[in-house]
């Protein structure tokens, strides 16, 4: 099984890393463990470098652009705002165990100062748009988060979909836990995207996820949890790991009405495919 978005990067796991490692290697998970800022990323080439079946993504999450206290699943953090260095990230890229640039994209959701909120946006796009240069630069596919309010869950994924548009990552990528509009699935198809599903499959009750699901072409569809977040049923409330990505495979397989093994092969070939392991 692949595990697209992982983030053993992060505090997280630090008194037990090994001991889910291991766990994830004994089902033969493969994963890709996804850098935030420029010290994630680097821990995230650290890490893959010391265990087999682990690589990296590098980059600079939207959420790092400013000083802010963010939180997740009843988990509070203090972000460091960052600016994107593009040699230091270029230079991270040429590691061997680094697979994609990102996580990079839009995120209006921690955007708390309604008076900047227009120039906060349009920093965000610019940032992504250097993400897609640098990409471009090392020939790599990216993994891209997007989030939109909860008063506007669509309006970031047009956004996002806009900028694309302008600025074509040439290796495409992954929309990461994709929950934007069912009606722009075919856009992003056409342009040759590929699509993570995680934990929210498992627990999602407005049966939109489901129907994702189902117009995402099954040769596009990717595996991943996101731990520590967004943790699967049955273990809602537990911090996640790479482990519990069986549960989102096997809800996959459910709602495409397939055999487990049919859709793990498949997703497996797909993410080989984009990112080229």
């Amino acid at each position: 099984m692949f595990d697209t978005h992982a983030h053993l990067n992060f505090n997280a796991y630090k008194n037990d890393l090994e001991e889910v490692a291991k766990r994830a290697l004994e089902k033969n998970i493969t994963l890709i463990n996804v850098g935030s800022q420029i010290s994630t990323s680097r821990r995230a080439i650290e890490i893959a470098d010391q265990h087999d079946k682990m690589f990296a993504a590098i980059g600079l999450h939207p959420i790092h652009l400013q000083d802010m206290t963010v939180e997740e699943e009843g988990v509070a953090f203090t972000t460091r705002k960052e600016e994107f260095d593009h040699s230091a990230y270029r230079e991270l890229a040429y590691n061997k165990k680094v697979v994609a640039i990102g996580e990079t994209g839009l995120d209006y959701f921690h955007v708390f100062d309604e008076d900047k909120r227009e120039d906060i946006i349009e920093y965000q796009k610019k940032v992504f748009t250097q993400h897609i240069k640098l990409a471009n630069e090392v020939n790599l596919p990216m993994i891209i988060h997007c989030r939109g309010t909860k008063e506007d869950i669509s309006g970031a994924y047009h956004d996002l979909l806009n900028e694309i548009k302008k600025n074509l990552p040439v290796k495409r990528g992954v929309l990461h836990c994709y929950v934007g509009p069912v009606e722009l699935v075919p856009e992003f198809v056409e342009l040759g995207f590929y699509f993570g599903f995680n934990g929210v499959v498992t627990f999602d009750k407005t049966g939109k996820l489901e129907q994702i699901a189902l117009t995402v072409p099954l040769e596009r569809i990717l595996t991943e949890t996101d731990c520590p977040y967004l943790t699967p049923a049955p273990y809602r409330g537990k911090r996640n790991e790479p482990a519990y990505v069986e549960f989102v495979a096997q809800k996959l397989a459910d709602i495409r009405k397939m055999p487990l093994e049919e859709l793990i092969r498949v997703t497996d070939e797909n993410a080989r495919r984009l990112f080229k392991l």
